[in-house]
C-alpha cells in the first residue's frame, strides 16, 4: 500500500511538473557589462510611377553594431550602441552612392559623414518587455557627422543631411529596431500563444504598424517565434518627400518575420523579415516643382532584411 501511494505521489508530482513546463516567461534579461554584436543586412527597393515613367530606388545596408549593457534597473536596461561597420549603397535618380565608412573615398562626401558615425555611442532605454522608452544621442551623432558636408553648396548640404537622416536618424533606427525586438506579453505563454502590439510608423511615413507574434516551439535555451505586421498610413497627413515635394500617402502592406530567440537574454539570435507595401502618393500642387494639379503616383516598396545577434562577453 505504501509503495502504491509512493508511485501515485510521484505521478502527481510529474504531472504538476509537466503542467508547469507548458508555460514560460519571455523577457529581456541583461547583466551590466554584457556585450553583444548585431549584424544587419537589408535591401529595400522602391518603385514609383510618375507621369507614366517608372523610377526605381534601391538602398542596401550591411552594418555591424556593438551593444553594451551599461545600466540595469528594475524593469529596464540602458543599452549603448556603436556602429563598428557601415556599408551603404544608394541607387536612384541617376545617382549611385556606394560607401564603406572605413574606406576613404574623397570624391564621395557621404563616406566622410558615415566615418564620423563609427564608434560613437548612443543609447537605447529598453523595458524588459521590449518596449523602447527612448533613444538618446543619435541625433547629436548625425549633427556631428553632417559637418563633413560643410564645404558643399547649400542645397547639396541639405540633400546629404536629409539622406543621412532618412537612413540613419532616430526615427529610421527606432522603426527597424521596434520590428526586430519582440515586445513580450506580461503573462506566461505556451506553444500556440498569440499576442500583439501597435506602434507608430517612423522614418517618413505617418501611420501605424500592428504587430502580431506567435510562439511556435521552445526548449530550455531557445524559442521559435513567427511574426506578421499590418502597415497602414494616415492618408490625410501631409508629408515632405524628396525634392521638397508635399504629398499625402495611402499605402498599406505587411511584414512576415521568423525569429530564433535566445531565452537567456531575450534577444533574437536570428531574425529574417520580408516586407511589401503598395499604394499611392498624391503630390500636391507646387508651381516651383511644375506640379500644376494633384498628381497620383503609384508606389511599391519591397524590403528583405536579416539580423544576427551574438553575445561576445
Amino acid at each position: 500500500m505504501k509503495r502504491l501511494l509512493g508511485i501515485t505521489a510521484m505521478m502527481l508530482t510529474f504531472a504538476v511538473s509537466v503542467g508547469a513546463q507548458e508555460y514560460m516567461d519571455l523577457r529581456y534579461n541583461f547583466n551590466k557589462g554584457e556585450l553583444f554584436e548585431l549584424e544587419q543586412k537589408s535591401k529595400s527597393e522602391t518603385y514609383m510611377t510618375v507621369n507614366a515613367i517608372q523610377q526605381r530606388t534601391t538602398r542596401d545596408y550591411n552594418n555591424l553594431i556593438s551593444i553594451e549593457v551599461t545600466e540595469v534597473n528594475p524593469g529596464k536596461a540602458i543599452l549603448t550602441f556603436r556602429y563598428k561597420e557601415l556599408k551603404f549603397n544608394f541607387n536612384g535618380k541617376n545617382q549611385n552612392i556606394y560607401v564603406d565608412a572605413k574606406v576613404s573615398k574623397p570624391e564621395e562626401p557621404f563616406q566622410a559623414g558615415l566615418k564620423k558615425m563609427l564608434d560613437q555611442p548612443f543609447t537605447v532605454d529598453l523595458q524588459t518587455s521590449g518596449i523602447i522608452n527612448k533613444i538618446d544621442g543619435l541625433d547629436n551623432l548625425l549633427d556631428n557627422a553632417a559637418t563633413a558636408f560643410s564645404s558643399l553648396k547649400k542645397d547639396e548640404q541639405e540633400a546629404y543631411k536629409k539622406l543621412m537622416k532618412d537612413q540613419f536618424g532616430t526615427d529610421a533606427f527606432r522603426g527597424w529596431l521596434e520590428q526586430l525586438l519582440i515586445m513580450y506579453p506580461a503573462h506566461g505563454i505556451k506553444t500556440g500563444t498569440q499576442w500583439e502590439e501597435s506602434v507608430p510608423l517612423r522614418g517618413g511615413l505617418i501611420g501605424r504598424i500592428d504587430l502580431y507574434w506567435n510562439l511556435q516551439t521552445w526548449d530550455a535555451q531557445t524559442a521559435k517565434i513567427g511574426g506578421t505586421s499590418k502597415i497602414n498610413t494616415d492618408k490625410v497627413q501631409l508629408l515632405t518627400l524628396e525634392d521638397d515635394i508635399k504629398a499625402t500617402a495611402e499605402i498599406s502592406g505587411s511584414t512576415s518575420s521568423n525569429y530564433l530567440i535566445n531565452r537567456s537574454s531575450g534577444l533574437p539570435s536570428i531574425c529574417v523579415q520580408n516586407t511589401e507595401m503598395n499604394g499611392t502618393y498624391t503630390y500636391k500642387v507646387n508651381r516651383a516643382k511644375r506640379i500644376k494639379h494633384d498628381l497620383k503616383v503609384p508606389v511599391k516598396v519591397v524590403t528583405n532584411a536579416s539580423y544576427k545577434i551574438k553575445q561576445m562577453k
